[in-house]
């Protein structure tokens, strides 16, 4: 059996970085973890082959090769998979489709020959076995959640590694909190299930034996939901193996703002290599975190938690919304100001999104303000439901935010006032890499030279030197990444300005 494994193309966002992965010569972030541990399922006798379609492009060849077709997919990438499918039905190929946009509407995709949804440890199995039986159904479901102990090692030979800029592991899946936009306990559960140290070291061994050194992305939507483990377990055995091995990567998350809450934890996370965590900050607004049900937000000095995050080794990725039912007029200026504030540098302003099967899908349904199908890109100006702000005074409000905090102007002040007060704790080992010159020469010229942020930059770029020269990798990162945030803003400002009415509205 001849397996093709593909993965849709991400359109131009926030995160896709795709303006700033051309300074180092890379063509994606990271790969395709799901599909290349689905790979590991796999009957181990079954030819496979993996196409990245944010690597290179798929070609007729590969699926006049295959016999079956597998595609994951999360909403963002919808349109690439309804390109692919059109293929496959033109070719001929059998689709085999799971991942978080099929589990929670397959149903829009007639096309696809089999659906295997929820967890793959649970229901792929069962169509590996129908299938070898030849009485392969339309759609293999489960409410059970796996036990994820026991999923292999994803099967990293299917990548060339040269082509990402980090690679990623799984330890933990679910979230012990029930945020009304989120999807993450409908796929995944409350309680939080987690690998043991053996699984992660054993995976970190693997990836270290394949030659790769730098980033590693802990994908868990709440890295610190089982806290105990952590400190009593992973964490430890992580700095361990780290340390043995003399620090090949350093490692960055996603958590919960209870992180600051936890000196210890913190301590832990830095010793054992981590440097960056994603936090969903959503908005300062208490009406509106209760409304959303991020109860974990209220309460608190949000932006004392941050600094004390960043005081602690961790530099602080942040998740904003607006939109909500509760936002005052006010909330685009309050927004700012915390942005800004904060020293978040990295700081993703969305517009709320309304995602299939949440609480707030449901919510919104029987209050009849539904208007059409997510797209998944909560920055591109769309607006999937009929919001209580005026849609005018929302959008215009959003576009305010964005025109600000990512202005040379604005992005720069951020950036140095992160850098003024951080102060990692944990040395990285510097290797020198060609990519990195390349990358300095590269932003040089494009930035510092054509940008229109030029002048903020020469002046980050001495500033560092000869105040914070040990951060300089870091604040040419920092410049980088300010050059794709506005050239992803701009160009949804283009997009939106041609549309003859407001999209949603």
């Amino acid at each position: 059996m001849k397996i093709l494994l593909v993965y849709p193309e991400y359109p131009d966002t926030f995160w896709s970085f795709k303006n700033a992965l051309k300074f180092i010569f890379k063509k994606a972030s990271h790969p395709p973890l799901g599909l290349l541990t689905v790979a590991a399922m796999l009957p181990e006798e079954w030819k496979k082959k993996l196409v990245d379609m944010n690597v290179r492009g798929l070609n007729d060849e590969d699926l006049e090769w295959a016999d079956f077709v597998f595609v994951s997919a999360m909403t963002v990438q919808k349109e690439s998979v309804k390109e692919i499918i059109a293929r496959c039905k033109k070719t001929g190929v059998k689709i085999v489709a799971g991942g978080p946009l099929f589990t929670t509407g397959h149903e829009e995709f007639k096309d696809v020959d089999h659906f295997v949804l929820n967890e793959a440890e649970i229901t792929l199995p069962l169509f590996l076995e129908d299938l070898k039986n030849g009485r392969a159904k339309p759609v293999y479901t489960s409410n059970q959640w796996a036990d994820i102990k026991k999923t292999p090692i994803p099967l990293w030979k299917l990548v060339n590694m040269k082509k990402y800029v980090t690679m990623n592991i799984q330890y933990s899946r679910g979230c012990p909190f029930n945020c009304e936009f989120c999807d993450i306990t409908l796929l995944y559960g409350h309680k939080p299930r987690t690998k043991d140290n053996a699984p992660v070291i054993k995976e970190l061994e693997n990836l270290y034996s394949r030659g790769w050194r730098g980033g590693v992305f802990f994908v868990d939507d709440n890295f610190i939901g089982n806290k105990r483990k952590l400190k009593k377990e992973i964490l430890p055995a992580i700095a361990e193996w780290v340390k043995k091995k003399k620090y090949p990567f350093y490692f960055n998350t996603q958590a919960s703002i209870e992180l600051s809450d936890d000196e210890e934890l913190m301590r832990l996370m830095v010793k054992a290599g981590f440097d960056t965590v994603f936090v969903g900050i959503e908005t300062p607004n208490e009406e509106s975190l209760a409304e959303c049900s991020k109860f974990q937000n209220k309460n608190r000095d949000l932006i004392a938690c941050v600094k004390k995050i960043q005081h602690f080794g961790l530099q602080v990725q942040g998740g904003f919304i607006v939109g909500f039912d509760n936002d005052p007029l006010s909330i685009f200026e309050t927004q700012i100001k915390f942005i800004q504030n904060s020293g978040i540098v990295t700081a993703m302003v969305g517009l709320l999104h309304v995602l299939p099967s949440t609480q707030l899908y449901r919510r919104l349904e029987k209050e009849k303000r539904l208007l059409e199908v997510a797209s998944g890109a909560n920055t591109d100006f769309s607006i999937n439901f009929i919001p209580r702000m005026n849609c005018e005074a929302l959008i215009d409000g959003y576009k305010k935010i964005l025109n600000t905090v990512y202005s040379p102007k604005y992005y720069y002040e951020r950036v140095k006032t992160f850098m003024k007060e951080y102060s990692p704790l944990q040395k990285k080992r510097f290797r020198f890499r060609l990519d990195y010159l390349g990358a300095l020469f590269k932003s040089m010229l494009f930035i510092g030279i054509i940008g229109k942020e030029r002048l903020y930059y020469w002046r980050l770029f001495f500033w560092t030197i000869f105040r914070r020269p040990r951060l300089f990798p870091m604040a040419v990162t920092f410049a980088i990444y300010g050059f794709h945030f506005r050239k992803i803003f701009e160009k949804y400002f283009e997009i939106f300005e041609k549309k003859v009415s407001l999209n949603g509205c």
